[in-house]
């Protein structure tokens, strides 16, 4: 009968000893996981700030589209002020 006794007292502070860890280990875990929800949380606050942001960058450099077409037709007009002063013998 003490066997069983001193089983069951071994036990206990088994399952005390099983308890303390896993609290641990669950206090770690959150202690962990709360900094990475605060800097998502963050992040998410300043996403409407940065697509904004993007928005008018891109409505600020829509018009170097058309750079392309400026570049083209300046070289013709040089292309022609050349072939004229070529013609004036300069």
């Amino acid at each position: 009968m003490q066997t069983h006794v001193l089983a069951a007292g071994y036990g206990t502070a088994g399952w005390v000893a099983g308890f303390t860890i896993g609290g641990v280990i669950v206090v770690v875990v959150v202690a962990l996981v709360v900094p990475i929800l605060l800097l998502a949380r963050s992040i998410g606050n300043e996403a409407p700030k940065i697509d904004n942001a993007l928005a008018e960058a891109v409505r600020n450099t829509a018009p170097l589209g058309a750079l392309r077409t400026t570049i083209e037709h300046a070289t013709i007009i040089i292309a022609g002020l050349q072939r004229g002063r070529a013609r004036l013998g300069g």
